[in-house]
């Protein structure tokens, strides 16, 4: 289903700017943005995914992951083809990398906003996140299913990778509640020759979610050999500390995948020298990912340092919340940071 691709700019070469992605891109009458999903015609940039996922589950929130919002709920999930990066080690290359792959071709199911929010309620989740594939390439479908959504009384979250211009994330602000946003590496070079983007722009995207009141959590799959070294971890601790030393950080281990299937899987040994990174630069919540670590994957109360949230599993998944709705500690009263209703 196509649809106006609204947040876009008509430039006086004639050329439609798509203001959507930090990408930028310009682009011609009939020519294709590198999501392969947004499209000029007839003079007009389209979207060409509008309310047509081809990825929607019902998960458990911390599978986003989001372990400080809204604990042991359910998230509404849904995703469409295409994506703004090329990352060589995607988990979901399947659906993001599709279109590009397949010569511009879409796939996908029929799910309007109101479906969506409609199953949402059905199968009792509490908030929908627009994941799986990166949410800002389908910008406009998300912002009419989340506006529609606040308006229900559910809350959003954007699962990404952080290229959202400063217009998107201003658009997005007052119906998105959460975000996880992906800090891939903290190498340019590793931005640009593996993920086929760059450093700056997530950034600059993380903080200015940030400073929206957006609430957020930091992902970052840790490649041995690639981006695990400590200086990069120390690197985006500092950077993560620099906006707010509660900002969720998860550290999740990475499985061979698409174009790196020959890159060997990250070891217990590196999740927990970056958690220990992670902790001497003074962040308070630090977690491991992709590995079942009962002791790295639960929350522990900054002030008492007491385990508040139990969490064991792969991702997290099997949870015991020891703290009030309001995210009280029960042994010294600390109010823990985070969506806790």
């Amino acid at each position: 289903m196509k649809q106006a691709a609204w947040l876009s700019k008509k430039l006086s070469s004639g050329k439609i700017l798509c203001q959507a992605c930090a990408q930028a891109c310009s682009l011609e009458e009939g020519e294709y943005g590198i999501c392969s999903v947004r499209r000029v015609e007839g003079g007009e940039l389209k979207l060409l995914v509008y309310g047509f996922a081809a990825a929607v589950n019902v998960d458990p929130i911390e599978k986003k992951p989001m372990f400080h919002f809204l604990p042991k709920s359910k998230a509404f999930s849904v995703g469409t083809v295409g994506c703004s990066f090329s990352c060589k080690f995607c988990q979901n290359y399947d659906i993001s990398q599709y279109p590009q792959e397949h010569n511009h071709e879409i796939k996908g199911q029929h799910y309007p906003p109101k479906h969506i929010v409609d199953l949402a309620f059905y199968h009792g989740c509490d908030s929908i996140a627009y994941t799986y594939n990166e949410p800002v390439v389908f910008f406009e479908y998300t912002y009419d299913t989340a506006k529609f959504a606040h308006e229900q009384g559910l809350k959003n979250i954007y699962v990404t990778s952080g290229y959202e211009t400063k217009k998107a994330i201003d658009l997005l602000a007052p119906y998105v509640n959460g975000m996880n946003i992906d800090i891939k590496s903290f190498s340019d070079t590793f931005y640009k020759e593996i993920c086929g983007a760059r450093l700056k722009p997530v950034l600059e995207a993380v903080k200015h979610a940030y400073e929206k009141g957006i609430w957020i959590e930091i992902t970052t799959l840790l490649i041995e050999g690639k981006n695990d070294s400590d200086e990069e971890i120390r690197g985006i601790a500092k950077f993560i500390t620099s906006l707010d030393s509660a900002i969720p950080w998860h550290l999740s281990a990475f499985h061979p995948m698409y174009k790196m299937l020959d890159a060997p899987r990250t070891t217990i040994s590196t999740l927990h020298r970056a958690y220990k990174i992670a902790k001497e630069e003074g962040l308070k919540y630090v977690y491991v990912g992709n590995i079942d670590d009962n002791d790295y994957e639960s929350t522990y109360c900054p002030s008492c340092k007491e385990r508040v949230i139990d969490r064991s599993g792969n991702i997290g998944q099997f949870v015991m919340n020891h703290l009030d709705n309001n995210g009280i500690c029960p042994h010294c009263g600390y109010q823990l940071e985070g969506v806790w209703h």
